[in-house]
């Protein structure tokens, strides 16, 4: 059974960082796609950033502030978040695609939150 478990989320000041982390358990299909996206109150979730083959795409909002990365010996994915601002208060879910373009599942994390004080 495919478990994700976030971390790394917590209350930060504006212009602070916080790295978050995404654990993975139980996979046994190939990893096609990672990605962090993240839910405001009374909006719907976003994406953030995504890792696929090797390569990075960013939503406009984060770039050069953040970045994706993963750490496949330790099964982790991670989101370094740099230059916080209250914009960026949200839960904060990873996702993995397992599988392959034409036929791929698609696992979420419980989520973390993520609040920044002006």
């Amino acid at each position: 059974q495919v478990r994700l478990v976030e971390s790394g989320g917590g209350l930060v000041q504006a212009g602070g960082s916080l790295r978050l982390s995404c654990a993975a358990s139980g996979i046994t299909y190939s990893i096609y796609s990672m990605g962090w996206y993240r839910q405001a109150p009374g909006k719907q979730r976003d994406l953030v950033a995504t890792l696929t083959g090797g390569s990075t795409t960013y939503a406009d909002s984060v770039k050069g502030r953040f970045t994706i990365s993963s750490d496949n010996a330790k099964h982790t994915l991670y989101l370094q978040m740099n230059n916080l601002n209250p914009q960026d208060t949200a839960v904060y879910y990873c996702r993995y695609g397992l599988g392959n373009a034409r036929a791929m599942s698609i696992y979420w994390g419980q989520g973390t939150q993520v609040t920044v004080s002006s």
